[in-house]
C-alpha cells in the first residue's frame, strides 16, 4: 500500500507493516493505523506516521536507549488487548518532542507494540518517577554528535 506523507512524499509500505492502534493515540483517536518508518538505518528517531492523514506524524524513539532501567508495566487486560503472549515480542516507544533547544521525551506516555500481532497502545503510567518531558539531549550537543 502506498501511504501519503507530508515529509516524505509518497511511501510504500507492506500492509503487515502496518501497526494498528485500536484505541488510537491520546488526542488523536480517530487515527488508528501507522507506519513506523525509519529514516536513517543507524539512527534512533523513527517518525510514526499515520496511514489514513498525511499531516500527522510522531517523532519517536526507543525510551531504553536513553533511560536505564525504564520498563512499562503491562496488565493483562492490555496485553490481551494488543495480543501480547510475550514479554519479548513487545517493542516500546515513547513520542519526542522540541522544547527549545532540547529534545525531550513523554515517558509518562509510552506506546507499547506487538511485534507479532502489529498492534499497540498508548498507555498513561502512573508512577511519578518519569516525566512527561524528560531531556533527552540538548539540539546543540546533538549536532556536534553527529559531525
Amino acid at each position: 500500500m502506498v501511504i501519503q506523507t507530508t515529509r516524505f512524499g509518497p511511501v510504500e509500505i507492506d500492509d503487515e507493516k502496518l501497526i494498528e492502534f485500536p484505541s488510537g493515540l491520546l488526542g488523536f483517536a480517530q487515527a488508528r493505523s501507522f507506519a513506523l518508518l525509519q529514516p536513517d538505518e543507524r539512527g534512533v528517531f523513527f517518525w510514526l506516521q499515520s496511514a489514513e492523514n498525511p499531516d500527522l506524524a510522531f517523532v519517536v524513539t526507543d525510551p531504553e536507549f536513553w533511560i536505564e532501567g525504564f520498563s512499562v508495566p503491562l496488565r493483562d487486560e492490555q496485553s490481551a488487548e494488543i495480543g501480547l503472549c510475550d514479554r519479548s515480542e513487545l517493542q516500546t516507544f515513547v513520542i519526542v518532542n522540541r522544547r527549545g533547544e532540547s529534545l525531550t521525551a513523554n515517558l509518562q506516555g509510552p506506546l507499547v507494540i506487538s511485534a507479532v500481532t502489529r498492534k499497540g497502545l498508548q498507555l498513561v503510567l502512573a508512577e511519578r518517577r518519569w516525566s512527561t518531558r524528560q531531556e533527552l539531549v540538548r539540539v546543540d550537543e546533538a549536532r556536534v554528535a553527529s559531525a
